[in-house]
């Protein structure tokens, strides 16, 4: 009797002072609240924007580096970035830029994405970077999952969360705290975006 596994929602993150790490993980968390469902978590490299090299070898801590075969087996993918000026990092524009063979293959088309960021400041783009990222899963041909108001802590919240997926105000120090209400947000993202991944595959 073959032996029935779960399926999996891929996490990739970068993150530079952890904030974001620690949603990806809240992200997982809501995931894997999903019967038949497990999250698997993977980062990107550093890049050096002058050079264009990245990081070599394995990272001293946290998730393994994403590789193209992640996306390929993964029925839906969550995607979180620190803010930069308004845009995603340059770390995870970096490894999208690296996936036109994909493209080519389709193998994207129908899969379900969310989005999480981190930002310095109140007002530093929080919905930009999270549009920023739609941008090219939606090339891709991927569905966008966002969180909706039917989430009471998207009503209430007094810093990060948004329709558009999760984020979170960690101050110009990096001293915030992931909030409660932040925790709550990052969580349903996960477990809607599992949910829905699996009604898409089935």
């Amino acid at each position: 009797m073959p032996m029935i596994t779960d399926k999996e929602i891929l996490i990739l993150y970068y993150s530079q002072h952890g904030a974001v790490r620690q949603m990806a993980q809240l992200v997982a968390r809501g995931v894997e609240q999903v019967a038949g469902v497990r999250a698997r978590l993977r980062t990107v490299a550093k890049i050096s924007t002058v050079c264009e090299t990245t990081t070599p070898g394995i990272p001293d801590e946290g998730a393994p580096y994403a590789e193209l075969c992640d996306l390929k087996e993964c029925i839906g993918i969550a995607v979180g970035s620190p803010t930069r000026f308004g845009n995603m990092a340059a770390p995870m524009k970096y490894f999208w830029d690296g996936t036109g063979s994909l493209w080519m293959q389709h193998s994207l088309v129908g899969k379900p994405a969310a989005f999480f960021t981190s930002t310095g400041s109140m007002h530093g783009g929080q919905e930009s970077t999270l549009l920023s990222m739609m941008l090219p899963l939606m090339h891709h041909g991927m569905i966008i999952v966002g969180l909706p108001y039917s989430e009471p802590e998207l009503s209430t919240t007094q810093q990060g969360g948004t329709p558009y997926g999760a984020s979170h105000f960690a101050g110009m120090a990096n001293d915030h705290p992931v909030s409660e209400d932040e925790k709550r947000l990052c969580i349903a993202l996960g477990k809607r975006l599992a949910q829905t991944a699996l009604k898409l595959a089935a």
